[in-house]
C-alpha cells in the first residue's frame, strides 16, 4: 500500500528497568502512580473502559484496547485532531523488565505532535522509573 495519507509514523522508547513485571504493571495501572509519573486520570485497566488524562495543555481521551496483566497494556490517545494508540509490552529479563512504550498513529502532517511525543516520553519514562524506584 503506497497510499501516503494512511502512512503513520510511531515513538517508540525501550527501557530495561530492574524491577520484576509485576512491579512496573503496577505503575502503568494503578491511577495515583500513574499521576506521579503521567498525568491526572481515571484509569482502571479494564479493556474498553474509557478514562482521561489531563495536563495543564489540556485533555487526553483514551480507551483500553488491551490488558494483559504482566504483559501488555495498550489504550487509544485522541486529543484535538490527533488519534493514536499507545502500547506498552513487558518482557521479563534476567535483571527486570524490558518495558517497550509505542505511540503510533502520528500522520506526516502532524510533525509538531510527533515532535513532541519524542521529547516527552523518554521524560515520562524517567519519571516511571522514578516512581518504581520508590516502590516496595
Amino acid at each position: 500500500m503506497n497510499d501516503t495519507s494512511t502512512d503513520t509514523l510511531s515513538v517508540i522508547v525501550e527501557r530495561e528497568m530492574p524491577h520484576p513485571p509485576e512491579k512496573v504493571w503496577r505503575a502503568l495501572t494503578q491511577p495515583h502512580l500513574i499521576e506521579a509519573w503521567l498525568m491526572k486520570n481515571t484509569f482502571k485497566p479494564a479493556v474498553n473502559h474509557r478514562f482521561n488524562l489531563d495536563a495543564d495543555w489540556g485533555t487526553v481521551d483514551c480507551e483500553v484496547r488491551t490488558s494483559e496483566p504482566t504483559r501488555m497494556l495498550s489504550y487509544s490517545w485522541d486529543t484535538k485532531d490527533l488519534r493514536s494508540t499507545v502500547t506498552w509490552t513487558l518482557t521479563p529479563t534476567a535483571g527486570g523488565t524490558l518495558l517497550r512504550m509505542e505511540q503510533e498513529g502520528f500522520r506526516a502532517h502532524q510533525q509538531p505532535y510527533y515532535q513532541g511525543a519524542q521529547a516527552a516520553w523518554p521524560r515520562f519514562l524517567a519519571g516511571l522509573e522514578n516512581v518504581l524506584a520508590g516502590l516496595d
